[in-house]
């Protein structure tokens, strides 16, 4: 059984920061990229940053400068470190994982449940 487990989401002000965690859980051999995801109601969930396993990041436009994705291998988790928080970022964040169980399995998408980020005054 595998686990994604997203935590460290609340409100905050504008202006303000934030730091999620997703930590990956239960019986897994190898984690290729995480990711971290956003969605408001009425729009496409939609990418927000990813990082490989060889710690390359991407993120979102919308997010550049202000947000940092990281992981740490040994705890098999990934984090979200939100800077200067705007209104526009409120939305469930999702965590997401490209996760191998085993040698003889390819790799298979697992998702958090979802965590709400609410930025207002």
């Amino acid at each position: 059984q595998v686990q994604l487990v997203e935590s460290g989401g609340g409100l905050v002000q504008p202006g303000g920061s934030l730091r999620l965690s997703c930590a990956a859980s239960g019986s897994i051999f190898s984690i290729n990229d995480m990711d971290w995801y956003r969605q408001t109601p009425g729009k496409e969930r939609a990418l927000v940053a990813s990082i490989t396993d060889g710690d390359i990041t991407n993120y979102a436009d919308s997010v550049k400068g202000r947000f940092t994705i990281s992981r740490d291998n040994a705890k098999k988790t990934i984090y979200l470190q939100m800077y200067s928080l705007k209104p526009e970022d409120t939305a469930v964040y999702y965590c997401h994982a490209l996760i191998k169980r085993d040698y003889y399995y390819s790799y298979s998408d697992y998702w958090g449940q979802g965590i709400q980020v609410t930025v207002s005054s």
